[in-house]
């Protein structure tokens, strides 16, 4: 993303994306080709973006109660083996205590998963929800941050003390620093806040950065929601 190379805040970073989705609107090419590749797959599991959120935030509260219902995985791995239609996008951490399914109970197949540290977007994460967005017909995004994320710790940090990690991690600092900086000095706790704004601000930004994301949002065939996983609880808080 745009705020990877050099530091940047919201409003530079949102007008730069405007200007991308300006330019990707002149021409989209076909994905007639991507289409045809992605095979048949079951129906998905909920109609629309409505029901996907109530199918997920309902699994959640099995997965919080201790009541799991997802079944045998046998049959459904040989149901998607010639496809998938994933009803739900879910931009999240790759931190290793954030595993999706298992969070909102499903199956394989339901849920396209798009993680990286920091669950921020970049261009290759934009690239991956459009696939599934135009190819797979997801109709919902979900962007997904947890509570004592270590991303945005580092990027509570760099902004305290200019300390910055080595190597490529340096990159998920800088990502996640125009939110560590936003909300600097508000009521609360610094990184709890940071991880919401963090939240907040892609959700905000991925329709101005997609073309594809945008007209699906326009037309009513998308939904883009913020939520934040409670690491002790196992509870999704929609923002």
């Amino acid at each position: 993303m745009d705020c990877e190379s050099h530091r940047c805040d919201r409003h530079s970073f949102l007008a730069r994306a405007g200007l991308g989705i300006a330019a990707g609107a002149l021409a989209l090419p076909s994905i007639t080709g991507i289409a045809e590749a992605a095979g048949t797959a079951p129906p998905p599991m909920a109609a629309d973006a409505k029901a996907g959120l109530a199918r997920l935030m309902a699994g959640n509260a099995r997965f919080i109660a201790g009541h799991p219902t997802c079944p045998p995985l046998t049959q459904r791995r040989a149901a998607l083996a010639d496809g998938q239609s994933p009803y739900a996008i879910v931009l999240s951490c790759s931190d290793s205590r954030v595993p999706v399914e298992t969070i909102f109970d499903e199956e394989p197949g339901n849920i396209f998963g798009v993680r990286i540290a920091g669950n921020f977007l970049d261009d290759n994460g934009i690239g991956s929800i459009e696939y599934s967005v135009a190819v797979l017909k997801s109709t919902l995004v979900l962007v997904m941050g947890h509570s004592e994320c270590g991303a945005v710790k580092a990027a509570v940090d760099n902004v305290k003390s200019g300390a910055m990690p080595p190597g490529h991690i340096a990159g998920l600092v800088r990502a996640i620093e125009p939110a560590a900086r936003a909300s600097k000095g508000h009521a609360g706790d610094w990184l709890h806040d940071a991880i919401v704004q963090n939240v907040r601000e892609n959700v905000a930004a991925l329709p101005h950065r997609s073309a594809i994301v945008a007209d699906a949002v326009r037309s009513g065939k998308l939904r883009v929601v913020g939520a934040l996983y409670d690491l002790a609880s196992g509870k999704v808080t929609l923002l």
